[in-house]
């Protein structure tokens, strides 16, 4: 029997609340918007279902405006795997706003891809009201 591709849909997007990595419960969807305020702890992302993959693993990109680290270099694009655990699968994608503000402004995407090929992405401008 052929196996089932899995099926992908942003059941979110835009702010949530405070998201507790440890926990496993996500974070609330506070306001539906691609456009996001540039404060310190505002946190924004996107909740993605993922439908029979249970035992796949997915590719998540982070791409940000160009700020720096510690040590004056040019962050890259946050980047990571998640391992789809059950067949009815859900997870919170997405960032905080963090000191300096200012460096935060800009596009960030948040991507998820799946064997090389992008399923969801959303495009989030900071700094907007």
């Amino acid at each position: 029997m052929p196996k089932v591709n899995p099926q992908f849909e942003i059941k979110s997007y835009g702010l949530y609340t405070a998201w507790d990595r440890v926990s496993k419960e996500l974070p609330k969807i506070q306001k539906h918007t691609l456009e996001i305020p540039a404060e310190v702890g505002v946190e924004f992302g996107f909740i993605l279902s993922v439908k029979k993959g249970k035992g796949e693993v997915l590719d998540f990109c982070i791409d940000h405006p160009p700020f720096t680290d510690d040590n004056g270099e040019i962050m890259p694009p946050f980047t990571g795997t998640y391992f789809v655990s059950s067949n009815d699968f859900l997870f919170f994608l997405g960032d905080t706003i963090w000191e300096p503000v200012e460096d935060k402004a800009g596009s960030w995407t948040v991507s998820v891809s799946y064997k090389g090929k992008v399923v969801a992405s959303k495009k989030f401008i900071v700094g907007s009201e």
